[in-house]
């Protein structure tokens, strides 16, 4: 689906057409980049300082967990809800209110007494953050045309990584400041989070659809039900109870039953959640299996970086925050080398499929670490992942919003989010639970004949190496590194699966109408009558 050439000097914002000034989008996008900076810090700040958390409030491995995956599983649900309503209501109201319960999310963690009620804190938090980085999109979409998205869609990448993998760098640092501590990684992004909502409130003009709208809340029940039950399912097998087990058929056929239900009333509804005949769409079912198989591969890997840092090479937060940066610098550089070579070539597949086999080799690589591994060398193969997602995430969302019908830019954004967020909760839990249950059975193998001072086989308590006797300190960071490894050949095939998915995109020329001109046109068409 290819729009009809505009010239370059389109009619200004004022003038109708809904396309806003170079000025007025650069002055949007800073509240933009401000407030998803912090909703991806959410995710990401705590890494570094969860060892210590988990200290202080007395939690296990599986609490180690939880804390990251809750947070993403609150935005996974919630994603399809806070697009479809992009797409009834103001962009604009819905993306400051993202932003209000995020800073709520953000105080209740910062004053947590327990896990309990930091847990409850990464809902509310998850909640927000998922508007947050749903909306972002869309709005871009809403405001730049797609030939022109690539430029700024590379910065918008090169934010997305900074977030990812500089939040730990962050959090290690305010862990090791005597005079701040923990509690500020959660309360660090509540003066920024303010910040983007007078930056939007100010800087960001879009034109609102005015039709009668209504919301599939039984839809909305139904997904988000289903896909809690399947994230939560993920995160306790092989933990809590093993994979072949009641609870296993009972959460997943329970989890499958309620998406089937969700299937069949978004079927019937008015104004679905996701709508399904957007599916019929191939460019945007390719793109969404490709961002799940993204999701689990980029989360489920990196996430427990930080941890292996700490105790498998001994590093302190800060360190670990420091050693995440070659990530940072790959993901930076190849999402805005492409974002500017879209712009100014007009094609992107050979991207994607370069970001692909770039992110499968950095998988492979990483997949070979250990205790002793040299870090100039881990750092090299940081880069090279880095490249690789940064190649691939945000243009997948680009080759989807290409080639949806304007009125539909808002549900294609949020499906893709939607299904890469989930892919990273499932790689996250799941792969949590391989790491737990690896580093437990390794333990119990190799510290039995070492006798006092080595814990007890099976135990899921994150070790306090200060406490261990040099020799079980040895083990245990052998026994750290061996299992993170693992971590990364499970996530290789995903990313491989990901590079054969977007093999079989087909290229599309990118629109020269941003998507409130190109819905401005549609609804004109639409009202039009029919020709004689």
């Amino acid at each position: 689906m290819t729009a009809p050439a505009v010239p370059e000097t389109a009619e200004p914002a004022e003038a109708g057409t809904g396309r806003m000034s170079r000025r007025e989008v650069l002055q949007a996008l800073s509240g933009l980049m401000v407030g998803m900076f912090v909703s991806i810090l959410a995710s990401t700040v705590v890494a570094n300082a969860l060892p210590r958390i988990i200290a202080d409030l007395n939690g296990t491995q599986t609490v180690y967990t939880w804390i990251v995956t809750t947070e993403l599983l609150a935005m996974t649900a919630t994603v399809p809800l806070w697009g479809k309503m992009a797409d009834l209501y103001s962009k604009k109201l819905l993306i400051q209110f993202s932003l209000g319960l995020f800073v709520v999310g953000s105080l209740i963690a910062g004053f947590t007494p327990n896990v309990e009620v930091l847990l409850v804190s990464r809902i509310v938090q998850g909640v927000g953050a998922g508007g947050m980085t749903a909306l972002a999109t869309i709005v871009m979409a809403a405001m730049i045309p797609p030939r022109e998205l690539g430029r700024y869609a590379g910065i918008f990448g090169a934010v997305f990584g900074v977030g990812t993998v500089a939040g730990p760098l962050i959090g290690g640092v305010l862990v090791d400041t005597s005079w701040l501590g923990w509690r500020w990684c959660f309360l660090i992004g509540v003066p920024f989070t303010l910040l983007s909502i007078v930056l939007l409130q100010r800087t960001l003009h879009l034109p609102t659809s005015r039709r009668t709208v209504r919301i599939d809340w039984l839809g909305a029940l139904f997904i988000t039900s289903g896909v809690s039950t399947l994230l939560i399912w993920s995160s306790l097998a092989g933990n809590q109870f093993a994979w072949a087990s009641g609870w296993t058929a009972l959460m997943v056929g329970g989890g499958l039953a309620l998406l089937a239900l969700a299937v069949w009333v978004e079927s019937r509804a008015a104004e679905p959640i996701v709508p399904l005949a957007i599916f019929r769409n191939r460019t945007v079912t390719l793109t969404t299996v490709a961002s799940t198989l993204v999701g689990v591969a980029m989360f489920g890997g990196t996430v427990f970086l930080s941890q292996y840092f700490q105790i498998a090479l001994g590093k302190s937060p800060t360190v670990a925050g420091l050693m995440s940066l070659p990530m940072i610098f790959g993901l930076l550089v190849s999402s805005t080398i492409a974002g500017q070579l879209i712009t100014k070539y007009g094609r992107w597949k050979r991207y994607l499929v370069a970001g692909g086999v770039v992110m499968t080799l950095g998988m492979l690589l990483l997949a070979t670490i250990d205790a002793g591994t040299n870090e100039v060398l881990l750092g090299a193969y940081m880069v090279v992942l880095g490249a690789g997602v940064g190649m691939l995430m945000q243009n997948l969302v680009l080759a989807a919003q290409n080639d949806v019908p304007a009125q539909e830019l808002g549900a294609a954004t949020s499906v893709l989010t939607f299904f890469r967020s989930m892919g990273g909760a499932i790689g996250v839990s799941a792969l949590g639970a391989v790491l737990a249950n690896r580093v437990a059975a390794l333990s119990a193998e190799k510290l039995g004949p070492l006798g006092a001072g080595a814990p007890e086989g099976g135990s899921t308590e994150v070790p306090d190496l200060s406490a261990l006797p040099a020799p079980v300190l040895r083990v245990v960071q052998e026994v750290y590194g061996t299992a993170t490894a693992e971590l990364f050949l499970i996530g290789a095939p995903f990313a491989l699966l990901a590079l054969v998915t977007v093999l079989f995109i087909r290229e599309e020329p990118l629109h020269t109408l941003s998507g409130s001109e190109r819905l401005a046109r549609e609804e004109a068409a639409a009202a039009a009558p029919p020709a004689h």
